[in-house]
């Protein structure tokens, strides 16, 4: 995986990370905090359609690899859900 591929895996992440957190409403969250939550999302959501045997949805091709665009702001949207159920209490 050469420099541009891992430069367009961060902004992908990035932006899925942002999506989630706009969805769920959270507030004022920094760049580097979406792009975890692009890449936590991403697998959680894979792990959640391989649980329910789900195909692979809206999938980039990166080089070698393959980032699951919906799943991942699917993922993110469930990490986010937990992080603020657990942040209010």
């Amino acid at each position: 995986m050469n420099l541009v591929n891992i430069l367009l895996l961060l902004v992908i992440a990035g932006v899925c990370g942002f999506v989630a957190a706009q969805i769920m409403g959270a507030k004022r969250v920094n760049i580097v905090v979406l792009i975890v939550l692009g890449f936590v999302g991403a697998i959680v959501g894979q792990w959640i359609a391989g649980f329910f045997g789900l195909p692979l949805l809206l999938p980039i091709n990166l080089g070698a690899r393959m980032f699951p665009l919906a799943w991942s702001i699917i993922g993110s949207i469930v990490v986010v859900g937990l992080f603020s159920a657990i942040q209010q209490h």
